[in-house]
């Protein structure tokens, strides 16, 4: 039984390896019994910020290993032989009297640790509901809501039956976006919210529910209640006849709304939501890491902004170039797709028609998305949901 458990856990730590494309860097993996792992990584003591961006990819890119249940990535401080220590920082000048300095890198009690623990999703469906996709990007004004609107309707336009849930509570945009501002969502006769159908998508939305122009001063447990409450007490559909799939368009960060979801819905997947630039990858790799230790599996990343073409044709980055490719590389992710600053995207946002609802290259480029998130969401093992089938 002992070289079995051996032999076992080497076949997983080469698929580490391999996942981590086996980089110089690592310096060791230890598995434990269950699958969880430890890594060793090397840590650049002159560079702390890639040092812990190194150590968010490894950890994310490890979790999606079969077979691994837990990821916890260790940096070590170690130099190369021979190298010359790092040149010592000017001393910071002594606090003033009765202040005391706070230390960086402080880590926080076991209790806290502990009440903090990500913990694994629910894997049981919300009757009606066949699939939940969480769109998400860490990051705001990257043209997340835009997406999730798209996807919803390019899966609408295909006859899928559709659901938009607006988790985004201190910034609504989908009423917005479907022309449903005005909208009054009804009740049916067992007191549970009948979503609002605009573009052949069911949505709804705390933007239904509040004054457009109040501020939501809301905090973490009653946030929750209320994303709980959209989802949970409303007619989505029937266990005889269920929406094909829920898109859950998320507020930016990592926080209490986006933990929410991932601990308390059984989320079939999540797609992340980039620009090229630097400041927006950043987020996009820590959620990566968040949705990995709640074991949502991430489909990949979509780049918005990617370049604006003028009318001679020629591409202008105006957000930078390739970042969502080099992002996507180093978290083990797919590109699904990259969308140019196209004004008719903006026009349609704006106006309350959503771009993949008509026709012409900005649809063209929503159902290319929707067609590749279609195949990965047919793929994943956990669930077992009718497929969902695109026409080509």
């Amino acid at each position: 039984m002992f070289r079995r458990k051996q032999r076992q856990s080497g076949n997983l730590e080469t698929r580490i390896r391999d996942a981590l494309a086996n980089p110089d860097w690592l310096q060791g993996v230890r598995i434990r019994e269950g699958g969880a792992v430890t890594l060793i990584l090397d840590g650049d003591p002159e560079d702390l910020e890639a040092s812990e961006t190194r150590r968010i990819e490894a950890e994310a890119r490890v979790m999606n290993v079969d077979g691994v249940t837990d990821v916890r990535a260790m940096l070590t401080a170690e130099r190369p032989a021979g190298s010359s220590p790092p040149q010592s920082p000017a001393p910071p000048p002594p606090p003033k009297p009765g202040h005391r300095r706070v230390s960086k890198g402080a880590r926080l009690s076991d209790e806290a640790i502990s009440q903090g623990q990500p913990g694994q999703a629910p894997t049981d469906r919300i009757p009606g509901i066949s699939r939940i996709l969480v769109v998400a990007s860490a990051k705001g004004g990257v043209g997340k809501s835009t997406v999730a609107v798209n996807l919803a309707a390019a899966f609408a336009k295909q006859g899928l039956k559709t659901g938009l849930l607006d988790a985004d509570i201190y910034g609504p945009s989908a009423p917005t976006m479907l022309g449903t501002g005005d909208a009054s969502p009804e009740t049916d006769a067992n007191g549970k919210l009948i979503p609002v159908e605009a573009h052949g998508i069911r949505s709804l939305s705390i933007g239904y529910l509040s004054d457009p122009d109040a501020p939501m001063i809301w905090r973490g447990p009653i946030v929750m209640s209320a994303i709980t409450q959209m989802l949970n007490d409303a007619v989505w559909g029937t266990p005889d006849d269920p929406l094909d799939l829920l898109i859950i368009d998320t507020p930016p960060g990592t926080g209490d709304a986006q933990l929410a979801i991932a601990q308390r819905v059984p989320v079939t997947a999540a797609l992340l939501v980039t620009t090229p630039q630097e400041v927006a990858l950043s987020d996009v790799r820590r959620g990566a890491a968040m949705f990995a230790k709640t074991a949502v599996p991430v489909l990949g990343i979509v780049e918005t902004m990617s370049w604006f073409e003028d009318p001679a044709g020629n591409r202008h980055h105006l957000m930078g170039e390739g970042g969502g490719r080099r992002t996507a590389d180093a978290l083990g992710l797919p590109l699904l797709g990259q969308l140019p600053i196209l004004q008719e995207i903006r026009e349609g946002g704006d106006a309350g028609t959503p771009a993949a609802s008509g026709t012409g290259k900005p649809a063209e480029l929503f159902h290319d998305i929707a067609r590749s998130v279609a195949l990965n969401l047919d793929s994943l093992q956990t669930k077992a949901p009718p497929k969902i089938i695109f026409e080509e």
